[in-house]
């Protein structure tokens, strides 16, 4: 496949793309689409009942229509979503979507499975065509942090332990997450150079694991 990156000069659309029941007035992703003029969600409809190809396919109208390049912001079951329109896409690497953080995935793959989420299962193995970072938590009740950390292997994503944080939700107190912006903009850099040169694989793997100065509190 072609590498394609974008000049840093030119905004990313930030497009969320929340999980089981939506993203309440609390929650991070719903205070960034408040404070962000660049963000916007995706609304993936059937928030309490989600049909996995429905999903798919607002994501896949959503990138379609957003101004490229796209990064795309998932939490929970939405992560999955992500990894299932990636999975369908013909993109090349890096484009439309240039990027993906993606935060506490659940598993839609465990035994005792929610009725909700078992028809996202199984989760998609194929390597994410654009670089991406999987944030989880060490006590999330929907998902095992080995468990997440296979998945970050499986999409070939930069896996980041935040320790014991819960679900990564509103109810984890994060308020607007400040660290999670800190990764929203190593993911912005990661797919993207300053002049507009290509951004390989490699490249993009090495700048998501280089953590700013001022992020000294996150895991790598």
């Amino acid at each position: 496949m072609g590498h394609t990156a974008f000049d840093l000069s030119v905004q990313p659309t930030v497009l969320t793309v929340p999980g089981l029941g939506g993203s309440g007035p609390a929650h991070w992703q719903t205070l960034w689409e408040k404070s962000r003029p660049d963000t916007a969600r995706i609304e993936l409809g059937m928030w309490d009942r989600p049909h996995r190809n429905a999903w798919v396919t607002k994501i896949d109208q959503a990138v379609a229509s957003a101004r490229a390049p796209v990064i795309l912001v998932a939490h929970s079951l939405g992560c999955v979503a992500v990894a299932w329109w990636a999975s369908l896409s013909p993109q090349p690497y890096g484009w439309p979507v240039a990027g993906a953080l993606l935060v506490a995935p659940a598993d839609v793959d465990r035994a005792d499975v929610a009725d909700e989420l078992a028809p996202f299962a199984p989760a998609p193995k194929q390597p994410l065509p654009f670089p991406s970072i999987v944030v989880a938590s060490t006590d999330d009740p929907w998902v095992s942090i080995e468990r997440a950390h296979s998945l970050a292997v499986d999409w070939g994503s930069h896996f980041i332990d935040y320790g014991a944080c819960g679900h990564l939700n509103a109810a984890s107190g994060l308020g607007r997450w400040p660290d999670g912006l800190e990764l929203l903009d190593r993911v912005i850099a990661a797919a993207g150079g300053p002049h507009g040169e290509a951004r390989t694989p490699g490249d993009a793997r090495a700048i998501l694991a280089r953590p700013r100065d001022h992020g000294a509190g996150l895991r790598a």
